[in-house]
């Protein structure tokens, strides 16, 4: 849809008026005597308003309407009349017209409504396009079979009410595993509130979670509404939930059951309907045998289980994570977009990444604010990766690799032969050393038909 203002109209003395008034504010100006006219440039040049007459000869201006909204709702419609009476306006209005101006036309009145009209298209599409960057940013990047994994179950689980405990080392994206499994839920368009555990302190976290109440407290000066007030009908994310005292666990436990609770310094019951979805790094299992988390509140929560794969699971996936962080640093800063370099791929892909996917954004962030250069080269690389051997002799980079994927695929075959033969094709020992779950490890030496012996 361009910024163009159709105007309808078989007085030609109007149109002529209109586009001289409206091409003096700086706007693109069509014009068309009659509602078949009106409706061909509609589909042709798709205008972004429509200043139309009622009275037309053929078809009327109620018609034109009619048939523009149920085909392009987005396009903006004023209808204009000489014969204007409050009935018609309710109509027009009714069937979707942004407003109505009378004949004889005010010149001021015009722009004015068509300078509303046009903020409210410009709006709408800043709102497009925030929904479309937070969509991207809340999408799982990877083609790996963890990552197809993961998005097969948040698919299966997202449109339930169940409650998900989401497990995964520091820097896997559990936040961004939440807020899909909430942005493709029944609850989308009601709140999402997260909750960092680790990070209320105790004395504070029933004020936090639960609200206060005027006076409650020293400094409590005015009502204040909890975490769980606010999710109510939507859903609330207790990330580093293993991270709460024994005492806040109580105290979550006990909202979770009865689904209400009290503000502090407060006696009314207030009911909540939100759904859960919890987070942590540690093992809740060794947790509780040691004491340090509730069985019965591990249980409440652990209803649905997801892991995330820490990167070293999933390295298949560095250079889609590398080219949408460069993306979107760019886009965040108004930059061209910067490149990186095969031999950068092959470091980052041998590197370990105790900080996972965090880690790489940080990284790749560092790479492209530091490189003076549009292609960051082995060169810019920081003294972290120059202490990672990589054997470039080993990427395959040559003319039998006809894409940067296969030549991928062919350095990664390559280096899993050269692992498996330092370990005496042992799977279990190979798998330990570059950083592999075993299963992870087998399925690559099946893809690549390669042949090992047995760990037995």
């Amino acid at each position: 849809m361009n910024k163009a203002i159709l105007v309808v109209d078989d007085e030609e003395s109007i149109c002529q008026s209109l586009s001289g008034i409206l091409a003096d504010e700086g706007h693109e100006v069509i014009t068309a005597a009659s509602g078949e006219e009106a409706l061909r440039v509609v589909e042709e040049d798709l205008p972004g308003l429509v200043l139309l007459d009622i009275w037309l000869p053929g078809i009327d201006g109620i018609e034109v309407l009619k048939s523009i909204k149920a085909a392009h709702p987005q396009v903006l419609v004023v209808m204009m009349s000489g014969h204007g009476t409050i009935e018609t306006a309710v109509k027009a209005t009714k069937l979707g017209a942004f407003d109505f101006i009378e004949k004889p036309l005010s010149l001021e009145k015009v722009i004015l409504v068509v300078n509303h009209a046009l903020e409210l298209l410009r709006l709408e599409e800043e709102n497009l396009l925030l929904k479309q960057k937070v969509s991207h940013e809340y999408e799982l990047t990877g083609e790996s079979a963890p990552i197809q994994d993961l998005k097969e179950m948040i698919a299966i689980v997202a449109p339930t009410n169940a409650w998900i405990l989401i497990m995964g080392e520091n820097g896997t994206g559990k936040e961004l595993v939440a807020r899909s499994i909430h942005r493709q839920s029944k609850r989308a368009q009601k709140p999402f509130i997260e909750v960092n555990c680790a990070a209320i302190p105790e004395d504070l976290i029933e004020s936090e979670l639960f609200g206060h109440e005027k006076g409650a407290f020293t400094g409590a000066t005015a009502m204040k509404r909890g975490k769980f007030d606010l999710a109510n009908e939507g859903t609330i994310f207790l990330d580093e939930v293993a991270d709460m005292s024994l005492k806040a666990q109580a105290k979550v436990l006990r909202i979770l059951q009865e689904k209400k609770f009290e503000r502090v310094g407060g006696n009314k019951l207030i009911p909540t309907d939100v759904r859960v979805l919890a987070a942590t790094n540690k093992d809740l299992e060794k947790e509780m045998e040691e004491g340090r988390f509730r069985q019965d509140l591990y249980y409440r929560l652990n209803v649905i289980p997801l892991r995330v794969a820490p990167l070293r699971d999933r390295k298949e996936d560095i250079p889609l994570l590398a080219d949408r962080f460069l993306k979107d640093f760019a886009l965040k800063e108004g930059e061209p977009e910067k490149r990186v370099t095969d031999e950068v791929i092959a470091c980052l892909m041998a590197h370990q990444w105790p900080g996972n996917v965090r880690e790489l954004k940080n990284i790749i962030e560092r790479l492209v604010i530091m490189s003076p250069s549009d292609v960051i080269a082995k060169c810019d690389l920081s003294p972290l990766f120059e202490e990672v051997k990589v054997d470039l002799a080993a990427l395959a980079l040559d003319s039998a690799a006809d894409s940067f994927r296969e030549a991928k695929q062919d350095f990664e075959r390559q280096y899993i032969v050269r692992k498996l033969r330092e370990y005496d094709g042992n799977i279990s020992r190979t798998a330990e050393a570059i950083g592999l779950e075993r299963s992870n490890l087998h399925k690559k030496i099946k893809s690549y038909g390669l042949e090992v012996k047995s760990d037995s």
